[in-house]
């Protein structure tokens, strides 16, 4: 890992799922901690079978140990502070340190146990979301297990039957506690190494959240309105670039944890969907896109060869969701004309601008005063100015002459001489319009 990481003994007791018997005396393996909200290095895996590891979009991978023919992880559901970007702290509940929790790697036949020790003031369970598996460990509160009491430990065992794509979360008290932020996501690789092998493999769920200006903590019974659109809990400029090596074959693979779709859109490059949560798509199923729908509670894998040296923007094509909290009650001003009116205005509230007679785009550079703890609305400065941009956003950054596991940030792009858009110098024609 890049970024710090303790390791924690936790001292849960354990209350079986009709497993008690199996694994009373193996011990609670480590339960790691990671704060910091940097993209961690990928976890090679130090035993079991071998496979090429992904890569966690601002997280990282969650260790194991082997026990007996058993691969063993251990979440830790509790309260935690994640950053959005800086200048923003949320108070959200998530898995050992973060929200998302750390990212399940692990291979095709493998025997995984994975025990959850409930560290919330209210019972919980954990949803192996996709993952075919025996009812009773399927994570559904009240239904397949008895809810996981707070200060409690429970130990889920099931066989991972195939490779894919896949997330955790709560079913207990589920609108809160995914409204707090708890999932993570799962990885199953191919038994054979060499099968779907790319280069570079990334991934990241998509969550959102209500949180008021000035406030931290989210609002949990909000159905549709939300303000703060996330991948993997950051929001732009908060989230950190995808760098990618020119000629690497690249995947990058994303949940959907919000409560509606989202088109992921590429530039530079054209794409192939090769994975979903159900499996691999044959390639005589796959066409090229440049953008792909994210269905709700749904996952996919896009694939690309990184032919292209450049920052290229990639996003959630609805425009509202690459914008930070917003008040969808504002005006429109539009070709309104405020002279005069925001005298009269600041007499009443002194810090009042006026904005949006010409548009919006204005807000990227203002620095309007704003509640403690509140991001702006649109923020983050690249080579050229104000990127006006928030929320799902990204940069897939392609260069030539990286290693291979080099995801150090490069800075941006060195565009070749004549080839960067700039104004025309030449002489302008009369324009004229018909009123």
């Amino acid at each position: 890992m890049t970024s710090r990481r303790n390791f924690l003994l936790s001292a849960g007791a354990i209350v079986g799922a009709g497993l008690v018997n199996r694994v009373q005396a193996a011990g609670l393996p480590e339960a790691p901690l990671q704060s910091a909200a940097a993209t961690g290095a990928p976890l090679l895996p130090p035993d079991g079978r071998p496979y090429q590891p992904v890569v966690t979009l601002n997280g990282w991978s969650l260790p194991w140990r082997m026990k007996n023919g058993w691969k063993e992880f251990h979440l830790i559901a509790e309260p935690v502070q994640r950053e959005l970007a800086p200048g923003m702290v949320a108070n959200f509940w998530g898995y050992n340190g973060q929200s998302p929790g750390p990212t399940i790697e692990c291979v095709e036949g493998d025997r995984v146990r994975i025990f959850v020790t409930n560290k919330l003031k209210e019972k919980t369970a954990v949803h192996w979301h996709g993952i075919l598996l025996p009812n009773g460990m399927d994570g559904v509160g009240g239904l397949t297990q008895p809810h996981i009491p707070a200060g409690k430990t429970f130990v889920y065992e099931f066989v991972m039957k195939k490779a894919g794509l896949f997330m955790y979360h709560p079913h207990s008290d589920e609108m809160v506690q995914l409204a707090m932020g708890m999932h993570g996501a799962i990885v199953v690789h191919p038994k054979d190494p060499a099968s779907h092998r790319v280069d570079r493999d990334f991934i990241f769920l998509t969550t959102a959240y209500d949180i008021d200006p000035g406030t931290a903590t989210p609002r949990v019974n909000t159905m549709t309105d939300f303000n703060m659109w996330t991948w993997n809990s950051r929001v732009f400029p908060g989230i950190d670039p995808l760098v990618v090596r020119k000629g690497d074959r690249v995947r990058i693979r994303v949940g959907n944890l919000t409560m509606t779709n989202h088109p992921m859109h590429l530039h530079g490059y054209d794409f192939t969907v090769t994975q979903t949560d159900g499996g691999w798509v044959p390639r005589s199923a796959q066409w090229p896109e440049t953008t792909v729908d994210l269905p709700i509670g749904a996952l996919r894998a896009i694939e690309f060869d990184a032919d292209a040296e450049g920052d290229w923007a990639f996003h959630c094509h609805k425009s509202h969701h690459t914008m930070n909290a917003m008040g969808h009650a504002v005006p429109t001003m539009v070709g309104v004309s405020q002279e005069g009116l925001a005298d009269k205005i600041t007499k009443l509230i002194p810090d009042y601008m006026p904005m949006g007679e010409h548009g919006m785009g204005e807000m990227g550079e203002m620095e309007m005063p704003l509640p403690d703890n509140t991001l702006p609305m649109m923020t983050g400065t690249g080579p050229f100015g104000p990127l006006e941009m928030g929320g799902m956003f990204s940069v897939v950054k392609v260069r030539a002459g990286l290693a291979r596991n080099d995801y150090r940030d490069p800075g941006w792009y060195t565009h070749p001489e004549g080839t960067v858009a700039h104004e025309w110098a030449g002489e302008l024609p009369d324009i004229h319009r018909k009123s």
